[in-house]
């Protein structure tokens, strides 16, 4: 599959996921990063947004789906069990195996999956590596860890790169 660490469209947050545009795409399963795409780091309910965007993506026909690296599994699971929705742990992303499990056990091709999340090496070179629609979004909050500025500056062309690509498909 494809090795780039492109996103297909980069978004301010996942509001701004359309779930009528993932239905007219084919995506019948939308896979979502937790940590700072979701959710705030250790934030450990989803809040009524994501819940009604969550009932928006279902009344499309569209599944949502927590794929984490969260080695926190109690909190991945306690999440997803207030959301409503299925999830798995310790996915590996950007290895492909991580996706592979998730769509086989949704029952889904990679044709039919999206993946969104906040990280161009995790969440996007996995789904772009796995045949899936990388969607990326903002991440909710840098504040904290170091590293992850150091990371999100890494980033900055690839971002840069999938909102040009969105802007020329609207």
């Amino acid at each position: 599959m494809a090795f780039s660490p492109i996103p297909h469209e980069v978004y301010p947050d996942i509001f701004h996921i359309d779930p009528k545009w993932l239905r007219r795409q084919g995506i019948t399963l939308l896979l979502a990063d937790l940590d700072n795409t979701l959710a705030r780091y250790g934030q450990a309910a989803p809040e009524a947004r994501v819940i009604a965007w969550k009932e928006a993506l279902a009344a499309e026909g569209v599944e949502l789906f927590l794929l984490s690296n969260s080695r926190k599994s109690l909190r991945v699971k306690h999440y997803a069990e207030a959301l409503g929705v299925p999830y798995q742990g310790h996915s590996g992303k950007p290895s492909r195996s991580g996706f592979r499990q998730a769509m086989e056990r949704m029952g889904r091709t990679s044709a039919e999956t999206a993946m969104v999340g906040d990280q161009i090496f995790t969440d996007v070179l996995g789904a772009r590596r796995s045949g899936v629609m990388a969607l990326m979004v903002e991440p909710i909050e840098l504040r904290g860890n170091p590293g992850r500025y150091l990371r999100y500056g890494l980033e900055t062309p690839f971002r840069y790169a999938g909102k040009r690509r969105r802007e020329r498909r609207l």
